[in-house]
């Protein structure tokens, strides 16, 4: 009887082991959001390169509702503390994020990779890589979508942003600064047959009540401007279809011009419905699915990645393609 005790003692051992060997390598995802399809995406990316690696395990955190430079602080350095093996991060504000959590990741070996929005350029010695869009050329992107809707000689654009210290965001102001006005300094009045509207750029932190709420404030004025989202928060919300349906006549004539940057369901579900005008999508999926990779060849090869920056491609949608301009996972 003791004998039979003993042998199943040291089949539980063994077990325990072979479980532990399974599960000894965990990547954090963590986006500026969590409540958020576009990270969820990045996450399940993740997940996919994981299916390959019975010894790596993705963990997924973030803020809970909006772009909250603190709470995404505390998220990362309880995970650098919890000792997690690499770090996948989009940045909400990169200095605040160094000082809060990467100085002590770094100090304890932990590798990160950037996606979707990197740190700052004086902070890249806390990340070995970045994944994601060229957010400057995206920026470009966007306004070159634009310009098809220019109908004033003097055109009205009114740029929708995020956080005001997120850096992909400010990258892609930057872009479409530089392509509207030939000029990608700080606000501008007037140059190129642009103007910036007197009330924008807006900031939404991320919240996705405010930013609706933004977009439907400027586009009941007698003469709206050309609404440019750099980012999809407006649309994410739920009661975005409800909101616009009263001025989808509006938009088809051209009236009225949505742009939008993200092309995630509910956003293709409004422009298949005519409630946007046109959208440009990135690829968060394949963000964390790569970013993954990168951190999986540090951790368990010692291979650093081959560049500092992996720029992926972007999509554009309109009404005509919106159920198959792109796969959202």
């Amino acid at each position: 009887m003791i004998k039979q005790k003993q042998v199943k003692l040291a089949m539980l051992a063994v077990l325990g082991l072979a479980f532990n060997a399974v599960a000894q390598i965990k990547i954090a995802v963590v986006g500026k959001t969590k409540n958020d399809t576009f990270y969820e995406q990045s996450f399940h990316g993740c997940q996919a390169f994981a299916k390959q690696h019975k010894n790596l395990t993705c963990i997924y955190e973030g803020a809970d509702d909006y772009q909250d430079v603190r709470t995404q602080v505390l998220i990362v350095k309880e995970l650098v503390e919890q000792e997690i093996d690499g770090l996948l991060i989009s940045t909400t504000d990169s200095t605040y994020l160094v000082e809060g959590a990467l100085k002590e990741a770094k100090e304890k070996g932990i590798p990160v990779i950037t996606f979707d929005s990197d740190l700052l350029t004086q902070h890249h010695a806390y990340r070995l890589a970045y994944v994601g869009t060229n957010n400057f050329d995206f920026g470009k992107a966007l306004a070159e979508v634009a310009k098809k809707y220019k109908t004033e000689p003097l055109q009205a654009v009114c740029i929708q942003s995020g956080h005001q210290t997120t850096p992909n965001l400010n990258e892609r102001i930057r872009g479409v600064r530089h392509a509207l006005f030939g000029n990608d300094q700080q606000r501008l009045s007037a140059t190129h047959g642009w103007r910036e509207y007197e009330r924008c750029p807006l900031y939404t932190m991320g919240r996705r009540e405010d930013a609706l709420s933004q977009l439907l404030n400027i586009i009941k004025q007698p003469k709206p401007p050309i609404f440019l989202a750099v980012a999809g928060f407006a649309q994410f919300n739920s009661d975005y279809i409800e909101a616009l349906t009263p001025f989808k006549e509006q938009i088809a004539n051209g009236t009225l011009t949505i742009v939008s940057a993200d092309t995630e369901n509910v956003q293709l579900q409004a422009l298949a419905k005519g409630l946007s005008t046109e959208n440009i999508g990135q690829n968060p999926f394949a963000m964390g699915k790569l970013g993954a990779s990168l951190l999986f060849d540090v951790i368990t090869k010692a291979k650093a990645p081959s560049q500092s920056q992996y720029f992926l491609d972007y999509h554009y949608c309109h009404q005509a393609n919106a159920t198959t301009c792109t796969t959202n996972h």
